[in-house]
Protein backbone atom coordinates (compact mmCIF):
# COMPACT_ATOMS: atom_id res chain seq x y z
CA UNK A 1 0.00 0.00 0.00
CA UNK A 2 1.22 3.62 -0.74
CA UNK A 3 2.58 5.29 2.65
CA UNK A 4 0.51 8.33 1.84
CA UNK A 5 -3.08 6.29 1.55
CA UNK A 6 -1.69 4.55 5.11
CA UNK A 7 -1.11 7.82 6.49
CA UNK A 8 -4.04 9.34 5.33
CA UNK A 9 -6.58 6.16 6.44
CA UNK A 10 -4.69 6.38 10.14
CA UNK A 11 -5.46 10.26 11.12
CA UNK A 12 -9.22 9.77 9.50
CA UNK A 13 -10.08 6.81 12.28
CA UNK A 14 -8.24 8.82 14.56
CA UNK A 15 -10.58 11.70 13.84
CA UNK A 16 -13.68 9.67 14.40
CA UNK A 17 -12.41 8.60 17.20
CA UNK A 18 -12.13 11.50 18.41
CA UNK A 19 -15.44 12.74 17.54
CA UNK A 20 -17.28 9.84 18.58
CA UNK A 21 -15.59 10.52 22.40
CA UNK A 22 -17.21 14.22 22.10
CA UNK A 23 -20.43 12.92 21.45
CA UNK A 24 -20.51 10.18 24.23
CA UNK A 25 -19.15 12.68 26.73
CA UNK A 26 -21.91 15.62 25.53
CA UNK A 27 -24.55 12.77 25.64
CA UNK A 28 -23.66 11.63 29.04
CA UNK A 29 -23.84 15.34 30.41
CA UNK A 30 -27.20 15.79 28.76
CA UNK A 31 -28.33 12.95 30.47
CA UNK A 32 -27.20 14.22 33.84
CA UNK A 33 -28.43 17.49 33.30
CA UNK A 34 -31.81 16.13 32.27
CA UNK A 35 -32.18 14.07 35.28
CA UNK A 36 -30.78 16.05 37.95
CA UNK A 37 -33.42 18.68 39.25
CA UNK A 38 -32.21 21.78 41.67
CA UNK A 39 -33.01 21.61 45.25
CA UNK A 40 -35.81 24.09 46.26
CA UNK A 41 -35.69 24.85 49.92
CA UNK A 42 -38.75 24.86 52.03
CA UNK A 43 -39.19 27.41 54.19
CA UNK A 44 -40.33 25.67 57.91
CA UNK A 45 -43.77 25.74 59.20
CA UNK A 46 -45.30 27.86 61.93
CA UNK A 47 -45.98 25.48 64.74
CA UNK A 48 -49.76 25.07 65.05
CA UNK A 49 -50.07 23.26 68.57
CA UNK A 50 -52.53 24.65 70.44
CA UNK A 51 -55.16 25.74 67.28
CA UNK A 52 -58.16 23.62 67.28
CA UNK A 53 -58.15 20.34 64.75
CA UNK A 54 -59.27 22.02 61.53
CA UNK A 55 -58.73 25.94 62.05
CA UNK A 56 -57.11 28.13 59.88
CA UNK A 57 -54.39 29.95 61.79
CA UNK A 58 -54.75 33.66 60.61
CA UNK A 59 -51.38 34.04 62.01
CA UNK A 60 -48.54 33.55 64.70
CA UNK A 61 -47.56 35.67 67.24
CA UNK A 62 -45.64 36.24 70.49
CA UNK A 63 -46.38 38.28 73.73
CA UNK A 64 -46.69 41.56 73.53
CA UNK A 65 -47.00 41.65 69.55
CA UNK A 66 -50.26 43.32 68.40
CA UNK A 67 -52.78 41.17 66.10
CA UNK A 68 -56.02 42.21 65.05
CA UNK A 69 -59.14 39.84 64.23
CA UNK A 70 -62.51 40.15 62.93
CA UNK A 71 -65.55 39.29 64.40
CA UNK A 72 -68.72 38.76 62.28
CA UNK A 73 -72.01 38.32 64.12
CA UNK A 74 -74.30 38.68 61.19
CA UNK A 75 -74.27 37.74 57.57
CA UNK A 76 -76.46 41.02 56.57
CA UNK A 77 -73.95 42.50 54.78
CA UNK A 78 -75.59 46.31 56.12
CA UNK A 79 -73.81 44.90 59.78
CA UNK A 80 -69.91 46.32 60.13
CA UNK A 81 -68.24 43.44 61.95
CA UNK A 82 -66.28 43.75 65.14
CA UNK A 83 -62.72 44.53 64.69
CA UNK A 84 -60.31 44.14 67.22
CA UNK A 85 -56.53 44.95 67.89
CA UNK A 86 -55.12 42.40 70.82
CA UNK A 87 -52.13 42.71 72.86
CA UNK A 88 -51.23 39.66 75.49
CA UNK A 89 -49.28 41.08 78.10
CA UNK A 90 -49.07 38.16 80.39
CA UNK A 91 -50.02 34.90 81.59
CA UNK A 92 -49.65 34.01 85.29
CA UNK A 93 -50.41 30.63 87.07
CA UNK A 94 -49.78 29.10 90.43
CA UNK A 95 -51.07 32.09 92.31
CA UNK A 96 -54.12 33.02 93.67
CA UNK A 97 -56.20 35.24 92.40
CA UNK A 98 -55.85 38.95 92.80
CA UNK A 99 -56.58 39.80 96.43
CA UNK A 100 -57.76 43.46 96.04
CA UNK A 101 -60.20 42.09 92.65
CA UNK A 102 -61.39 39.71 94.99
CA UNK A 103 -62.03 42.31 97.92
CA UNK A 104 -63.73 44.43 95.63
CA UNK A 105 -65.97 42.00 94.36
CA UNK A 106 -67.03 40.93 97.45
CA UNK A 107 -67.62 44.61 98.42
CA UNK A 108 -69.98 45.40 95.74
CA UNK A 109 -72.31 42.84 97.20
CA UNK A 110 -71.88 43.57 100.68
CA UNK A 111 -70.65 40.51 101.63
CA UNK A 112 -67.79 38.30 102.47
CA UNK A 113 -66.99 35.85 99.70
CA UNK A 114 -64.92 32.46 100.12
CA UNK A 115 -61.50 32.80 98.51
CA UNK A 116 -61.71 30.93 95.30
CA UNK A 117 -59.79 27.74 94.95
CA UNK A 118 -59.27 26.04 91.89
CA UNK A 119 -60.29 22.51 91.33
CA UNK A 120 -58.60 19.42 93.07
CA UNK A 121 -55.19 19.01 90.92
CA UNK A 122 -55.75 22.26 89.10
CA UNK A 123 -54.28 25.93 89.26
CA UNK A 124 -55.36 29.18 88.33
CA UNK A 125 -53.95 31.21 85.26
CA UNK A 126 -54.79 34.48 84.69
CA UNK A 127 -54.87 35.81 81.24
CA UNK A 128 -54.08 39.61 80.97
CA UNK A 129 -54.92 41.21 77.47
CA UNK A 130 -55.05 44.64 76.12
CA UNK A 131 -58.00 45.09 73.86
CA UNK A 132 -58.34 48.42 71.11
CA UNK A 133 -61.46 48.83 69.33
CA UNK A 134 -60.10 49.06 65.61
CA UNK A 135 -63.75 48.72 64.11
CA UNK A 136 -66.31 51.15 63.20
CA UNK A 137 -68.79 51.02 65.73
CA UNK A 138 -69.35 50.48 69.63
CA UNK A 139 -68.16 47.07 70.40
CA UNK A 140 -68.24 44.45 73.10
CA UNK A 141 -65.98 41.38 73.86
CA UNK A 142 -64.65 38.98 76.56
CA UNK A 143 -62.39 35.79 76.29
CA UNK A 144 -65.39 33.55 78.03
CA UNK A 145 -66.10 31.05 74.66
CA UNK A 146 -63.55 32.60 72.58
CA UNK A 147 -60.14 32.18 74.17
CA UNK A 148 -58.23 28.98 74.57
CA UNK A 149 -55.16 28.42 77.12
CA UNK A 150 -52.74 25.52 75.84
CA UNK A 151 -50.18 23.09 77.10
CA UNK A 152 -49.10 21.82 74.21
CA UNK A 153 -51.59 20.70 72.08
CA UNK A 154 -53.90 20.20 75.04
CA UNK A 155 -56.87 23.18 75.63
CA UNK A 156 -58.27 24.64 78.27
CA UNK A 157 -60.94 27.12 77.99
CA UNK A 158 -62.96 28.83 80.90
CA UNK A 159 -65.33 27.31 83.06
CA UNK A 160 -68.71 29.36 84.03
CA UNK A 161 -66.92 29.60 87.71
CA UNK A 162 -64.19 31.48 85.61
CA UNK A 163 -65.88 33.45 83.58
CA UNK A 164 -67.29 34.51 86.55
CA UNK A 165 -64.13 35.69 87.94
CA UNK A 166 -62.96 37.07 85.02
CA UNK A 167 -65.91 39.26 84.87
CA UNK A 168 -64.52 40.64 88.62
CA UNK A 169 -61.51 41.75 87.07
CA UNK A 170 -63.60 43.44 84.17
CA UNK A 171 -65.76 45.20 87.14
CA UNK A 172 -62.19 46.11 89.32
CA UNK A 173 -60.26 47.73 86.52
CA UNK A 174 -63.67 49.54 85.39
CA UNK A 175 -64.43 51.12 88.52
CA UNK A 176 -60.78 52.22 88.82
CA UNK A 177 -61.83 54.28 85.31
CA UNK A 178 -59.80 51.51 82.64
CA UNK A 179 -63.24 49.85 81.46
CA UNK A 180 -62.36 46.70 78.88
CA UNK A 181 -63.90 45.10 76.23
CA UNK A 182 -66.50 43.42 78.67
CA UNK A 183 -68.85 46.28 79.11
CA UNK A 184 -68.10 48.35 75.32
CA UNK A 185 -65.52 50.20 73.84
CA UNK A 186 -66.17 52.55 70.96
CA UNK A 187 -63.72 52.87 68.11
CA UNK A 188 -60.73 54.30 69.08
CA UNK A 189 -60.87 52.97 72.38
CA UNK A 190 -58.76 50.55 74.59
CA UNK A 191 -59.14 48.82 77.86
CA UNK A 192 -57.78 45.66 79.67
CA UNK A 193 -59.46 42.36 79.69
CA UNK A 194 -58.78 39.68 81.46
CA UNK A 195 -59.52 35.66 80.89
CA UNK A 196 -59.26 33.28 83.96
CA UNK A 197 -58.50 29.25 83.42
CA UNK A 198 -57.49 26.44 85.31
CA UNK A 199 -54.70 23.73 84.22
CA UNK A 200 -53.10 20.56 85.78
CA UNK A 201 -50.94 21.84 89.15
CA UNK A 202 -47.50 22.01 88.07
CA UNK A 203 -47.48 22.59 83.59
CA UNK A 204 -46.34 25.73 82.44
CA UNK A 205 -49.02 27.22 79.14
CA UNK A 206 -47.44 27.27 75.81
CA UNK A 207 -49.63 29.21 73.77
CA UNK A 208 -53.13 31.32 73.45
CA UNK A 209 -56.16 30.50 70.86
CA UNK A 210 -57.69 33.73 70.13
CA UNK A 211 -60.31 32.78 67.74
CA UNK A 212 -61.45 35.66 65.06
CA UNK A 213 -65.19 34.87 65.61
CA UNK A 214 -68.23 34.68 68.11
CA UNK A 215 -66.20 31.68 69.95
CA UNK A 216 -64.27 28.89 69.03
CA UNK A 217 -66.40 26.52 67.47
CA UNK A 218 -69.75 28.07 65.59
CA UNK A 219 -72.61 26.11 63.79
CA UNK A 220 -70.35 27.22 60.80
CA UNK A 221 -67.76 25.34 62.54
CA UNK A 222 -64.58 25.39 63.76
CA UNK A 223 -63.40 29.52 63.53
CA UNK A 224 -60.27 31.02 62.47
CA UNK A 225 -57.99 32.50 64.40
CA UNK A 226 -54.78 33.24 66.08
CA UNK A 227 -52.40 31.67 68.18
CA UNK A 228 -49.76 33.37 70.31
CA UNK A 229 -46.60 31.59 71.99
CA UNK A 230 -45.90 32.57 75.32
CA UNK A 231 -42.31 33.56 76.38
Amino acid sequence: MDARLKVSHTVAAAVLLVVMAACSDNSDQASTKGTTAPATPTAPSAPTAGAPPGAEVLGTVRTGEPFTVTVVYSNDPADDPDRWQFTVRSAACGKPLDPAVMAHAAESVGSPTPTPTPEAGKQFCVVAMDALNVGKSEAVWNADGSVSLNVGDTRYTSSSEDADYALDYAQYYADKGQTGPTFGRNPGSRGPAHGVFQIPTGQQPTSIWVTSGPAITTSDGVQPGYLVLLK
